[in-house]
């Protein structure tokens, strides 16, 4: 029997999902990093981490699986998008990649704005220019780094640097190449006119495919490494949340999945290309060939609990890892005890800003309503209920324009939580569904693998034939008193924008004085 290998480059940890042919996983390996935040908004990595992570992973899930390389028939990539790796002559990495959440654009942002007219921005990329995209941070590296900025050559996201160690060859898919804000989105190649007016070389880009070509195949040198076998197909794969929304079901317009990663992401399949007026929601070519998707995003929604776990919920991990339990189970289990609503106590989650609905880098988090009645359980529901509340927003920016949602596929980490998942159906007040696999992103770049080597005949094909829903939950009592609590929630942002702006001030002022 012959398996796809689904590689997924994310922020935190490489992971590898080995899939048979009848879409059964076979076996799934992690290999965990972290990223550096060497000033205030900043976040960067050290592409090394990719690699080494997609070795280990790799190796391990073949262990663990017990199969031969050569009975893989094909490799798919996925990973995080925007971050900026930047490749010499000599294949060598120049700095650290600048990631999807870093922050310190805003001038270049502007810039470009200034430079190409907003209107005319939007109507090539489906975007507006944000903080988080890759085309600014080149024109950042230009101005503050200029050495570094003299010895690019080429310039990849971080799953196509993985691509490149792999296969020795540079190219990406037109998914993840949507959000380095140049390319022409409607005609799913490199766009000449935004090249030229920000004056960045078209040889530093790599070539551009459908998420399901075959791109390039394992080398030699990989083959050693890894111990697939050399020749492997590599296929094109996709960016994150486009290769998530395969391994989701969101093949057709109409069917809308959130995802509960370390961003939140709400995903809409579109059957044309058709921004949102304002760009307040992202337009990117689809990894379903022919087709684009919406896709609004929050930038810490697992990540806000994550954070939480890190500086506060230590006692939790210390108990969680004697009983050899997880120390987010033991975490929300205590939120159950607490009352929708948390007694008045709200959570913004902009822990490293925001972008949809108010593309604010200098968005803070918070907790607002605190009082003595207050426990640390509070705390943990706020945080899911500010999530949940945060992804709302874009679900509402869809339905302003007329998509009609027929069903909501939740995938991620924190979808495995029952109290997470009838929070979102109560939030939404909308069926939630599970489906039967949980691997996400990985499992969708496996998917695309087998279309590219003939194992599916299409995308929507092997969706159909694999997936299946596991888990429904249905709007609970607590809707109606989400639906009056929502108003106040989208009050706070708009009340605290200036504070935001003076905080941000105050600490760039300090830290650049020290």
């Amino acid at each position: 029997m012959n398996y796809l290998l689904g590689l997924d480059v994310s922020t935190t940890a490489t992971k590898a999902v080995l899939v048979d042919t009848r879409g059964c996983i076979a076996a799934s390996a992690v290999t965990e990093y972290t990223f550096q935040s060497p000033q205030p908004q900043w976040a960067e990595q050290d592409p090394a981490l990719y690699w080494n992570g997609a070795v280990e992973s790799i190796r391990l899930v073949l262990n663990k699986g017990n199969i031969k390389a050569k009975d893989i028939a094909a490799v798919g990539l996925t990973g995080q998008m925007h971050g900026l790796t930047l490749l010499d002559k000599k294949g060598e990495v120049v700095r650290p990649c600048i990631l999807w959440n870093d922050q310190r654009t805003s001038e270049q942002c502007a810039e470009i704005e200034r430079t190409i007219g907003a209107n005319r921005l939007l109507e090539l990329t489906g975007n507006p220019a944000l903080t988080g995209f890759t085309a600014p941070k080149i024109l950042w590296v230009r101005q503050h780094e200029a050495e570094a900025y003299r010895r690019i050559a080429k310039i990849l996201l971080p799953k196509d640097y993985v691509r490149y160690r792999l296969t020795g060859e540079c190219f990406s898919d037109v998914s993840d190449a949507s959000g380095t804000l140049l390319l022409n989105v409607r005609k799913r190649r490199w766009c000449d006119e935004l090249l030229q007016a920000m004056n960045i070389p078209c040889q530093w880009l790599p070539e551009v495919t459908e998420s399901t070509d075959i791109s390039a195949n394992i080398s030699l040198e990989a083959a050693r490494v890894t111990g697939l076998v050399a020749g492997t197909p590599v296929v094109g794969g996709a960016s994150d949340q486009a290769a998530q929304a395969i391994g989701s079901g969101i093949v057709r317009e109409g069917l809308v999945s959130a995802t509960l990663g370390t961003s939140g992401v709400v995903f809409a399949a579109c059957n044309e290309y058709r921004p949102e007026p304002a760009g307040r929601l992202h337009t990117f070519c689809h990894a379903v060939p022919g087709m684009w998707h919406w896709m609004g995003v929050m930038l810490s929604a697992g990540g806000s609990l994550r954070w939480f776990r890190d500086v506060l919920g230590q006692p939790e991990v210390g108990i969680a890892n004697q009983a050899g339990r997880d120390a987010y189970e033991l975490l929300i289990e205590a939120a159950t005890q607490v009352p929708p609503g948390c007694e008045g106590l709200f959570f913004l989650p902009y822990l490293t800003g925001e972008r949809t609905p108010h593309s604010d880098p200098n968005a803070r988090g918070a907790f607002i309503g605190l009082t003595v009645r207050h426990s640390k359980a509070h705390l943990i529901r706020a945080i899911l209920e500010g999530v949940a509340y945060g992804l709302l927003d874009s679900f509402e920016l869809m339905r302003s324009l007329d998509l009609v949602v027929e069903q909501v596929h939740i995938s991620g980490g924190g979808a495995r939580s029952p109290l997470w998942r009838q929070i979102l159906a109560d939030v939404f007040n909308a069926e939630v569904i599970m489906l039967n696999v949980t691997e996400g992103a990985a499992y969708g770049a496996a998917l695309l693998a087998g279309v590219g080597v003939g194992v599916y005949v299409s995308v929507q094909a092997a969706c159909q034939a694999l997936l299946y829903t596991a888990y429904r939950t249905q709007p609970g009592a607590a809707t109606e008193m989400y639906a009056a609590s929502y108003p106040l929630y989208r009050n706070l942002y708009p009340a605290l924008k200036p504070t935001f702006e003076s905080l941000t001030t105050m600490v760039n002022k300090r830290h650049y004085d020290a």
